[in-house]
């Protein structure tokens, strides 16, 4: 199914920086319950993550790319507010997606 552009314009993705990390030991797959720090006009909202692959000293304070507009997720006892996005590597692991160098946190991915 192809989208259109103003379809693909609606998905809202920004760059975040997160700025905690929790265990989840509820979820059904290993992940991470992220604070993230989308700026001034987005403020700071929470995603369950299923990155597994990444250490909590390597999250914390690393830029992602997450959408801001779904509504939120019910995962478990945890409510996500946002996606993070990634790319699965070829062991099926799921690599952040962040920006190369440093930009303000709430910038929108065009």
């Amino acid at each position: 199914m192809a989208l259109s552009f103003d379809q693909f314009q609606a998905v809202d993705m920004r760059v975040g920086r997160v700025v905690g990390v929790e265990d989840f030991p509820q979820a059904r797959k290993p992940a991470w319950k992220l604070t993230i720090d989308f700026g001034p006009k987005l403020g700071v909202k929470r995603s369950s993550a299923q990155i597994a692959n990444y250490a909590r000293a390597d999250l914390e304070g690393r830029l992602v790319v997450a959408v801001v507009n779904f509504p939120p997720r019910q995962i478990g006892p945890f409510m996500s507010e946002v996606l993070c996005l990634g790319a699965s590597d070829d062991d099926g692991r799921i690599i952040l997606l962040a920006p190369d160098v440093d930009v303000p946190l709430g910038a929108r991915i065009h």
